[in-house]
């Protein structure tokens, strides 16, 4: 949600960044309203001097004027109020300057590519000097029988999956070692609720724009979440924090629930986009001041993470178009598959500034001018682990079809109780 008095006073900025991401959202509406609330504000206040003034006169008819007229007044306003309210909620969060204008996905900006891609058959395209052409995780999966989508079809439906066997082993590996390494960088560890109330999803930005990629639960009134980032920006709703703990970081493992409404005929086979998955995902609180650099240090981190794992990888600066409804600014990390031979988005981190914690009133207490004042919020993806899987299997694949455990996993793999299909 953005100040309607920073609208008020930068209209022909609002108006650009919001037609910069594609939103068609009317300001001078917006400013209308406003208008009109301001001004039943002051009639109002205008009209309790009066009835003090009255009382003080023991002026018993005109206080009972006044009190009719200040009911219909406090009804008018409280009306125009929710309407300015509803309509400010449809206002999506600005793109920082920095972010390239692009109408889409096509015009995200390739920063940088990191990692080595494993070398295969020419055949690939990827690399050269290998002697087997690699396959993609679904044929990969024809002889491990890692993930099992048949049965889930029949037991769920479309788009679920069984994680068996080396799979299960690589996504306990993969949670507590991005456990261990973010604890090191003072992540707090938390296993969130997957349940949130209607408000705390709404404060999180999720419900204005997107409901139907939320899974509602009619009777009891409650959202499952689709990243740990919705659970822990509402965990602080309300609070001051203090400007010591700043910034507050914490690592969050749960499992994820997405119905993909807008992704029909895309990838519905395998485990790529699916409506249950588990991920493990950073969250930072920041001083508006330090927003940028945190940002700047979650991607850091996720690099940090894919580097340790040996996958190849590149970095894109996401475009004003492809930002969606909360962040200011995003990069994306898209981790390099050579049975596709494609990069897939595996990570992503945000910088959404004040537009969450000023539906959910989270501030901090500034030292410097003495006031309560917002802090800014930040995500980024340490692992969503099913893709995190799919890189694994594609880019550490043997020619025997076993796949290699990455090093950095090796302490959290017991092989003995394996079948032989992950090897060191």
């Amino acid at each position: 949600m953005l100040d309607v008095k920073f609208i008020r006073e930068n209209k022909t900025e609002v108006k650009k960044g919001i037609k910069a991401k594609g939103f068609d959202v009317d300001v001078n509406l917006i400013l209308d309203f406003d208008e009109q609330n301001r001004r039943l504000e002051k009639e109002i206040e205008n009209f309790n001097i009066e009835r003090k003034k009255a009382a003080n006169k023991k002026d018993i008819k005109k206080g009972k004027e006044i009190k009719l007229k200040l009911g219909e007044l406090e009804s008018e306003k409280k009306a125009v109020s929710e309407k300015l309210k509803e309509l400010l909620r449809k206002l999506p969060n600005l793109p920082l300057p920095e972010v390239p204008i692009g109408k889409d996905e096509t015009e995200n900006k390739i920063l940088r590519e990191g990692g080595e891609k494993p070398k295969f058959s020419a055949k690939d395209g990827s690399a050269s000097g290998g002697d087997f052409e690699p396959k993609d995780y679904m044929a990969l999966d024809e002889k491990l029988d890692w993930i099992d989508t048949e049965r889930a079809g029949k037991a769920v439906g479309s788009r679920f999956g069984y994680l068996l066997r080396g799979a299960a082993d690589l996504e306990f590996a993969l949670v507590c070692f991005a456990f261990d390494t973010l604890k090191k960088e003072s992540f707090i560890p938390i296993i969130p609720p997957v349940f949130l109330k209607s408000e705390a999803m709404r404060g999180m930005g999720y419900l204005d724009y997107n409901e139907d990629e939320v899974y509602h639960l009619e009777k009891d009134d409650l959202y499952l979440i689709g990243t740990s980032e919705q659970a822990i920006g509402a965990m602080h709703m309300s609070e001051i924090l203090s400007e010591k703990q700043l910034p507050l970081r914490y690592v969050g493992f749960s499992s994820c629930f997405r119905r993909e409404a807008g992704s029909y005929g895309k990838d519905t086979k395998g485990i790529l986009r699916v409506h249950q998955f588990d991920k493990v995902e950073m969250f930072s609180f920041a001083k508006p001041e330090d927003s940028k650099k945190e940002h700047e240090f979650l991607l850091s981190m996720e690099e940090k993470l894919m580097k340790a794992l040996e996958l190849p990888y590149r970095v894109l600066q996401i475009c004003t178009g492809d930002l969606g409804v909360q962040a200011a600014n995003k990069y994306d990390i898209e981790a390099w598959l050579p049975g596709q031979n494609q990069y897939r988005e595996t990570h992503s981190t945000s910088n959404d500034t004040d537009f969450q914690s000023r539906r959910l009133n989270i501030r901090y207490k500034n030292p410097e001018t003495g006031k309560n004042e917002l802090v800014h919020t930040l995500n980024g993806t340490a692992f969503a682990i099913g893709r995190m899987i799919i890189a694994i299997m594609e880019n550490c694949q043997q020619k025997d079809g076993t796949i290699k455990i990455p090093k950095a996993l090796e302490k959290y793999i017991c092989l003995q109780a394996n079948t032989g299909d992950l090897k060191r």
